[in-house]
C-alpha cells in the first residue's frame, strides 16, 4: 500500500531534460544574436575620416559638428537677385540642378546652390535624420552661406520631402517653392483609403515590400534590400517599369556609358545604409505630419509632374494639389519622371517661380 509519503512525492526531473532545455535556450539565443548582428548595418565611413573617402568638395560646419557639402553655380551671390537652394533625389548629389541656360540665369541674377542631404555624397550621415532636420540642415545652409533671410527652394524626387518639410518647420525662411515630380507617401492620412490602395497596388512586388519594411520595421530594411531571395526596390536595381519613352532611354542611356553606376557610387560612397535606405525610412515610414493639411503659406508654391511618371502615381498627386488649392499645379502630357532632361522645362520653372508666378 501506497504511503502518504509516497503519493506525495513529485518525481525528480531528469538530468536529460535538464540538457535538452539549456541546449534549447542556448540555440535560441544564439539564433537571435546572429540575427540581431545580421540586420546591424555597417559602420559608415564619413568622408575626411580614416579609411573613409576624400573631401573634394567645400562644407560647412553644422550647430550639430555635422558636414554638409554644397556646390554654387549661376552669378556670385554678392550679386545675385535670387538665391535657390537644390534638394537632390534619390541617387543624386550637390551636383544636380535645373538645367537652365546659362543667358537666362546671367539676366535674371541667380545663385543656384545644390548640396548633399545627410549621408549622401560628402555630407556626414545624421543617425538621427528626419523631417524636421531635412528642414534644419536647410536653415543652417542659407545660414552659413549667407543667403539672406529668405531663399526659394526647388526639390526634385523624393527630395521634395525635404520641401515639403521645410514648408512646414522654416515657412519664414522661404520666398517661393518649387516640386519636380514629388515622391508621395502612399500612407499619407490625407489619402482615401481606396485611392491610395489602387495606385500601392499597381507597384511591382519588390517595391511593395520595400516601403512595407520602410514603414513598419525600418529597422529591418538594411537586411532585407541585401537578401537576393527577397523582394526589394526596383528603382535600386533598375528595373522598374518606365512607361515614358524619354525616361527609359536616359536610364539605358546611363547604364551604358556607365553614368548610372558613377552617381550611385557617388551618393553611397560613405554607405547606401546612410544615403538610399535613410532616404526610404524618411519618406516611406510614419511622417510627422500629413502634407495635406500643411496652411498656406506666404510664398507661391508650385508643383510640375508628368502624365506618364513611372514612378509618381498621377492620380495621387492629382488629389494632394486637388486638396491644396493654393499649390499651382503644371501637369506635363506625354511627360515622365526625369523632369531635368525635358528641353526648356528649367527655364520654365525659373521664370515661373521668379518672375511670373501665374505663367503656365
Amino acid at each position: 500500500m501506497a504511503t502518504a509519503n509516497s503519493i506525495n512525492k513529485k518525481p525528480k526531473p531528469s538530468p536529460t531534460g535538464y540538457v535538452k532545455a539549456a541546449i534549447l535556450v542556448a540555440l535560441v539565443i544564439g539564433a537571435g544574436s546572429c540575427f540581431y548582428a545580421a540586420i546591424q548595418p555597417p559602420v559608415p565611413r564619413p568622408c575626411g575620416s580614416e579609411g573613409g573617402p576624400p573631401v573634394t568638395a567645400p562644407r560647412i560646419r553644422l550647430r550639430d559638428g555635422r558636414f554638409l557639402a554644397y556646390s554654387v553655380t549661376g552669378v556670385p551671390k554678392e550679386r545675385a537677385r535670387y538665391k535657390i537652394i537644390f534638394c537632390h533625389g534619390f541617387t543624386g548629389s550637390r551636383l544636380d540642378g535645373l538645367r537652365t541656360s546659362p543667358e537666362l540665369v546671367e539676366e535674371l541674377g541667380v545663385c543656384m546652390v545644390g548640396y548633399d542631404r545627410a549621408g549622401y555624397g560628402e555630407s556626414d550621415p545624421n543617425p538621427r535624420r528626419s523631417l524636421r532636420s531635412e528642414a534644419l540642415d536647410i536653415a543652417e545652409l542659407g545660414d552659413k552661406l549667407e543667403l539672406g533671410p529668405r531663399f526659394y527652394l526647388v526639390g526634385f524626387s523624393l527630395g521634395c520631402h525635404a520641401v515639403w518639410a521645410s514648408i512646414k518647420y522654416i515657412p519664414g525662411r522661404l520666398a517661393g517653392a518649387a516640386l519636380l515630380a514629388p515622391v508621395i507617401n502612399y500612407r499619407w492620412p490625407g489619402f482615401p483609403k481606396n485611392l491610395s490602395q489602387a495606385a500601392y497596388n499597381k507597384q511591382q512586388m519588390g517595391d511593395q515590400w520595400a516601403l512595407r519594411v520602410s514603414y513598419y520595421a525600418p529597422w529591418l530594411l538594411h537586411w532585407w534590400m541585401k537578401q537576393p531571395w527577397l523582394p526589394s526596390s526596383t528603382v535600386i536595381k533598375g528595373t522598374t517599369d518606365l512607361p515614358n519613352c524619354l525616361d527609359a532611354w536616359i536610364r539605358d542611356q546611363a547604364k551604358a556609358n556607365g553614368n548610372l553606376e558613377k552617381r550611385m557610387k557617388l551618393a553611397t560612397q560613405q554607405g547606401i545604409q546612410e544615403s538610399f535606405y535613410q532616404d526610404m525610412k524618411v519618406m516611406f515610414g510614419k511622417w510627422e505630419f500629413d502634407p495635406m493639411d500643411l496652411l498656406q503659406p506666404s510664398f507661391p508654391v508650385h508643383v510640375w509632374q508628368g502624365d506618364e511618371d513611372g514612378l509618381v502615381p498621377l492620380t495621387l498627386q492629382r488629389y494632394i494639389c486637388g486638396r491644396l488649392s493654393w499649390i499651382d499645379y503644371h501637369e506635363l502630357a506625354a511627360t515622365g519622371h526625369y523632369l531635368a532632361a525635358v528641353p526648356g522645362l528649367g527655364d520654365t520653372v525659373l521664370k515661373t517661380l521668379l518672375v511670373d508666378p501665374s505663367s503656365p
